[in-house]
């Protein structure tokens, strides 16, 4: 690159002057440190290259500086723009900001939660939404407006959308309209060169029929770009594609070796890997080319007068979560090749894509690509026993179950001039191939069966379950039956009447009350004053006895593990009667004061629910934070009174799931803080309503308030879901 276009760009996450890195997806330009968190986010969220030390296609920069100068990055930024975010308390980073957690937060925020994005309004079919935005990408790519294109593609519109009408792609349309940096930002949104229409032809074929032709040959090296990458990463040229030769296969100084017997079979197992798991397999390769021909550019422009620090370090490829468990181990473990390991994969892979490429290819879909880097992590795993903590993320694995013959990584030496690609597959290689597939059948017979077994089990389980519940219930309702014995008399008038109701609220203030007497947890949608038993005479409970603790309202946190402080608005609510109910059958927290049930439930309850049936509540309750955060976010303050009541309902149910004395402290210390949080959000929010007569709230610290109540929430209820299924699996 020569010049840049101007001595005042700005960095487009914390406007450092004089940024010296590209997110190429993303059309902006960044400054080191913010760069540091673009590599943690992964190839997948952000592309970064150096503006100066990194060789770039001339049209690919030129693309890159186009958007930046056009104002792409309000793109990511959109409702930051809005004058009405400063009062919600959002911001970017600025230059004063700490790398963590201020600008790593935003960046994140940014990129890979899409956060400030302009969204779309919502619809029920969001493949019509997505169709239509393609739609308008393909119509707009003609024109020379990338940063109208871009924020099509950022809302989720598809690169590759093949036109039901026009029989084509964006990118075929870009091609013949002789539109270089369109063409550009499709492929990096991984748009195909090599995609024909319906007349068979290629965006290449249209580029050099309208006579773009240093167009069409960059499209060449586009269709060609893994291996370009790959053989430039090992001997610095590149293919001529133009005197058609699109392959570059280097050779290892040491290819007089003899191949081990190992190295043979693995090589065998990389041929005979179907399309796509060698496609999958050489994307990973890819990936980590990149990543460490970044880090060698990383370190080649730091200020060496000063440690390098961790978080500026990617010792492997990040978590790409589109990917299964297994393949983001396999990408992981690629970092633990040394030089001359993964110049040997890499050239096996080469030689396979040419092989390919010419037609000679072997299928066997049942091979798995972890077997490629099996050998290298059990030499790994000897090595390792004196390093209790591993290299790459801890993610499932299936190689405890796979029998084949460890051995190193190292015996893979390999040899052009012992090149197996072409060789004819033998009877004996067939007959074992043919053994291995029927062995493979009956083992797959064999463990279907024994699922359709454990799944009539499950099915008898979950029977008597249901019918230990229902004992369950019938005991407790006849136990508090007898507990509470109602006076006769006038004594004891109707909890509904109005001096019921005084007397209700005296002792109700002087007492810790149990989350689940705020009437929204077992009938959370009963209309007010509506008794949800009618069959069943309303006044079932005695009134507090004298020596009831005198406890100031909001003065300290209740006993109980559910409990929350007592909310004055309930008690102008007419449902007292369902709260009474709800006492008389037994669902009040320890923190009340009639003995008789704390002797009942002396002992811990041990028994935790199900994972399936927390999880499905922790989705009810993220669902309903998310309506309470994107009301926040717009400002509807008069929405935070109802997105906090279902929230409370949903905390209430989940909260109902589990016994009232777990036996495990980290349970009781969750449900606290689920209750808790959930209580607070709904004074907080209330807080949003003006009074009559009292200045208006401070709605931006209200708000913050209200989020951080939303994420005690959701960390309580991860903590729950974390719990249960540690406990259910064990």
């Amino acid at each position: 690159m020569s010049k840049r276009l101007r001595n005042t760009e700005l960095c487009a996450d914390c406007s450092v002057p004089e940024p010296r890195w590209a997110s190429v997806n993303r059309g902006v330009l960044i400054c080191d440190e913010c760069c540091s968190v673009h590599r943690s986010l992964g190839r997948h969220s952000s592309q970064v290259r150096h503006l100066t030390h990194t060789p770039w296609p001339p049209t690919q920069l030129q693309m890159v500086q186009t958007l930046y100068s056009n104002g792409a990055n309000s793109i990511w930024e959109h409702s930051l723009l809005d004058p009405a975010s400063v009062m919600s308390g959002k911001r970017k980073a600025n230059p004063q900001d700490k790398l963590h957690p201020n600008k790593s937060d935003f960046i994140r925020a940014k990129y890979q939660m899409l956060a400030f994005v302009h969204r779309m309004p919502c619809r029920e079919d969001d493949s019509s939404t997505a169709k239509d935005l393609s739609k308008q990408l393909h119509s707009s790519v003609r024109t020379g407006n990338l940063e109208t294109c871009l924020r099509l593609l950022s809302l989720g519109a598809q690169a590759n959308f093949f036109h039901p009408e026009k029989g084509n792609t964006p990118l075929h349309v870009a091609a013949k309209a002789g539109q270089v940096s369109q063409a550009e930002l499709l492929t990096v949104y991984g748009a195909d060169p090599g995609a024909p229409d319906t007349n068979g032809k290629t965006p290449i074929d249209y580029a050099r029929e309208a006579g773009h032709h240093e167009l069409a040959d960059r499209l060449v090296e586009v269709q060609y770009e893994l291996t370009d990458r790959l053989a430039f990463y090992l001997c610095g040229r590149r293919p001529d594609h133009k005197n058609n030769q699109h392959f570059i296969v280097p050779q290892m100084a040491d290819s007089s070796l003899d191949l081990s017997e190992l190295a043979k079979a693995a090589k065998k197992k990389l041929q005979a890997l179907s399309n796509h798991l060698f496609e999958e397999l050489a994307m990973d390769v890819y990936d980590e080319v990149d990543r460490r021909e970044t880090d060698a550019v990383w370190l080649a422009t730091q200020n060496h007068s000063t440690l390098v620090t961790e978080t500026t370090v990617v010792p492997f490829l990040p978590v790409n979560p589109e990917y299964s468990s297994t393949r983001n181990q396999g990408r992981q473990k690629l970092a633990r090749f040394n030089a001359h390991e993964f110049a040997t994969l890499v050239i096996d892979i080469l030689s396979d894509a040419k092989r390919r490429q010419q037609g000679n290819i072997i299928s066997s879909p049942k091979d798995n690509v972890e077997f490629i880097l099996k050998s290298m992590a059990m030499r790994h795993g000897s090595d390792s026993q004196d390093n209790d903590q591993p290299d790459y993320d801890s993610v499932a694995s299936d190689e405890d179950t796979d029998q084949e013959l460890p051995s190193s990584k190292g015996d893979r030496t390999k040899s052009l001039d012992s090149d197996l690609s072409d060789s004819p597959i033998t009877m004996q290689e067939y007959l074992e191939v043919k053994n291995a597939l029927t062995a493979s059948e009956a083992k797959i017979q064999h463990l279907m069966k024994a699922n359709n077994n454990l799944s009539d089990e499950l099915r008898l389980m979950q029977k008597k379950l249901q019918s230990l519940q229902s004992e369950n219930t019938s005991l407790r309702r006849q136990v508090t039956t007898n507990i509470y014995q109602v006076p006769s008399g006038s004594d004891y008038p109707d909890p509904c009447s109005p001096s019921a109701l005084k007397r209700r609220q005296s002792a109700r203030a002087s007492r810790p009350m149990s989350m689940y007497e705020t009437g929204s947890g077992l009938k959370p949608f009963l209309p007010k004053g509506e008794n949800p038993y009618p069959e069943e005479a309303l006044p079932t409970l005695q009134p507090f006895p004298p020596h009831a603790p005198k406890l100031e309202k909001q003065s300290s946190m209740p006993e109980s593990d559910y409990d929350n402080t007592f909310n004055d608005s309930e008690m102008e609510d007419s449902s007292l009667c369902r709260r009474a109910r709800l006492r008389s059958s037994g669902w009040m927290g320890e923190g009340s004061s009639i003995p008789e049930l704390a002797d009942v439930e002396m002992e811990p309850d041990p028994t935790l629910p199900s994972t399936e049936d927390v999880i499905r509540k922790t989705e009810q309750i993220t669902k309903n934070i998310q309506e309470l955060l994107r009301a926040a976010q717009e400002n509807k303050h008069d929405s935070f009174i109802p997105c906090s009541e279902r929230i409370h309902v949903a905390v209430t149910e989940m909260a109902a799931l589990f016994p009232k004395r777990p036996r495990s402290e980290t349970v009781r210390g969750s449900l606290r803080l689920l209750t808790s949080s959930a209580y607070r959000l709904q004074n907080e929010c209330r807080k949003a309503l003006p009074s009559e007569g009292c200045p208006g709230p401070d709605m931006q610290l209200v708000t913050q308030q209200v989020i951080q109540c939303a994420y005690d929430i959701a960390k309580a209820a991860k903590q729950l879901v974390t719990i249960t299924t540690k406990e259910n699996t064990n």
